[in-house]
């Protein structure tokens, strides 16, 4: 995985569900893209100081509900269909607000680009699909 999650201290009453729920927030709102890699467990234990086993649930949980694929040697990595945006497209937007940050861009400013050039491709390549005459 390309940056650790962020992940809040887990809650008292059930921190295998709350850890659960926060990886899972990261997932189905893009900030994991597909193919990415989760920490490890003992590594997620650690970070939050909780017991591997409760991570482990965490992460049986998200697997259970097809979010994460834990391979052998390949770790815990997004599953596939549980991404909101493929890896690659994930790592882009992340180098994208990394430079508008480092020249001071309003994010604003940078999404309204985004959507702008987003449409015009959109409408270009209508308009060329309209053109094609078999």
């Amino acid at each position: 995985m390309t940056t650790p999650p962020t992940l809040s201290p887990t809650d008292d009453a059930s921190p295998a569900l709350d850890i659960y729920r926060q990886l899972r927030g990261l997932i189905v709102s893009g900030q994991l893209g597909a193919g990415e890699r989760l920490p490890t467990v003992r590594q997620t234990a650690q970070d939050l100081n909780v017991a591997p086993g409760t991570a482990a649930k965490a992460y049986k949980l998200l697997e259970r509900d097809g979010l994460v694929v834990t391979r052998t040697a390949a770790g815990t990595r997004v599953a596939d269909a549980a991404a909101v945006l493929p890896g690659p497209v994930v790592r882009r937007i992340r180098e994208l607000v990394n430079e508008a940050e480092a020249v001071g861009a309003n994010a604003d400013d940078v999404i309204d680009v985004l959507r702008v050039i987003w449409q015009t491709r959109s409408n270009l390549t209508t308009t060329q699909e309209g053109t094609n005459v078999s």
